[in-house]
């Protein structure tokens, strides 16, 4: 097992600058899942912790020892491409075996002929297939050893990939979007198997995907990168409930979050869409700022008051248990959009007026700048009542 210390490492291609500075610490065991759109440079990351690609500049740990111009191999982490990369003309025994026959046997031993001649090649190879047996055994894929994988499924693949990385016994595994070419279905059967697998050889896991769910499921902690920026890096329930960019709050969660622009009336109050709502920031008056309602933070409501957005209903999306409604909300160019239990508003039709209500704890807050407003804190007064009966119990 490794951590891993990534030091403001740089890298560009020429004239363009793919990541800019990024620091990233992870523990040794986590699981950490590189998150944000294509091209925001988490997969050109994973590939300098690879050693498949140098950075420009900066500097990269794997537990005590700089890594920096040390060769793949000698950096004892494990790859699982998004292609799987498998030979198709080797049975899974042999694709998963190669990684061992490539460092436990001399080049002599490796030759199809006279090397089973060589001395120690019958001890090494029969070693190389016990371990391969054993790890194909514990990824359910023992009785496939002899297939190719032109004769496999996707997840079967998949499975394989994993299997030759971990029969290495890796201190750090590195997954650049192992999931993408799985159906739906088989996506979520394998994000439980990752995450199972990682509990059991507790190693180090550096996962990228674009896909939220799979970070959000699977992870100690999500880095959300965007243009070749760590924007924030926290557990999944705090990326999704507590952002510092806005950016953060627009690309995590689905449906969207909502995002109203306001501005401020006066201490305590905004004006968005026409509804005042209350804010407990430190903002002075005439600020313009962007309110973010998560969609489940609505509730329905009968009357139009403050914290209070009416307008009419664009459209209804039955998702079995909940109702995705688009409201259109007079001042407000895209729809808003509510979760709401399917069993408590069971007769929602387009074009209703509807009142949807937000408590203001549910609001986030962002300035200008995109970066998150806090509510300001209040220290409540001392309860100088208890501190005098207390007083009076310990004299007694």
């Amino acid at each position: 097992m490794a951590s891993i210390t990534i030091d403001h490492v740089h890298k560009s291609f020429g004239a363009t600058s793919v990541l800019h500075g990024v620091s990233l610490s992870i523990a040794d065991g986590e699981f950490l899942t590189l998150l944000g759109p294509s091209g925001c440079g988490k997969s050109t990351l994973l590939r300098i912790l690879a050693g498949l690609e140098v950075q420009s500049g900066g500097s990269l740990s794997i537990g005590e020892r700089v890594v920096d111009g040390v060769r793949p191999k000698k950096r004892d982490v494990a790859m699982v491409f998004q292609s799987y990369a498998l030979y198709p003309h080797m049975t899974v025994a042999a694709n998963m075996a190669l990684p061992l026959r490539m460092r436990r046997l001399s080049s002599w031993q490796r030759l199809p002929l006279i090397g089973r001649f060589m001395p120690g090649t019958k001890v090494a190879v029969a070693g190389i297939d016990e371990d391969v047996r054993r790890t194909a055994e514990a990824l359910g894929i023992g009785h496939l050893l002899d297939r190719k994988p032109g004769q496999l499924s996707g997840g079967q693949r998949q499975r394989v990939a994993v299997g030759r990385a971990m029969v290495r016994q890796p201190a750090v595994f590195l997954m650049d979007e192992p999931l993408s070419n799985l159906d739906a279905k088989l996506r979520v059967q394998m994000r439980a198997e990752i995450k199972e697998l990682h509990k059991r050889l507790g190693v180090t896991f550096v996962y990228v995907t674009h896909d939220q769910s799979e970070a959000m499921t699977m992870s100690d902690r999500v880095a959300v990168m965007l243009d070749g920026n760590l924007l924030q890096v926290a557990p999944p329930q705090e990326i999704y409930a507590d952002p510092e960019d806005r950016r953060v709050a627009e690309f995590i969660g689905s449906p969207k979050i909502n995002l109203l622009e306001a501005r401020v009336m006066e201490a305590g109050s905004a004006d968005a869409a026409g509804t005042i709502f209350s804010i407990t920031a430190d903002v002075a008056p005439g600020d313009a700022l962007s309110l973010g309602i998560r969609p489940e933070a609505f509730f329905l409501t009968d009357s139009h008051g403050p914290n209070v957005l009416t307008g009419s209903v664009h459209l209804v999306e039955h998702m079995g248990s909940d109702l995705f409604v688009h409201l259109d909300v007079p001042g407000h160019a895209s729809p808003v959009i509510a979760r709401l239990l399917a069993e408590r508003a069971p007769h929602i039709s387009e074009g209703q007026t509807l009142h949807l209500g937000v408590k203001p704890d549910r609001l986030l807050l962002f300035g200008a700048d995109g970066m998150r407003i806090r509510p300001t804190v209040t220290t409540a007064p001392a309860n100088t009542d208890a501190k005098v009966l207390s007083l009076k119990e310990r004299t007694q």
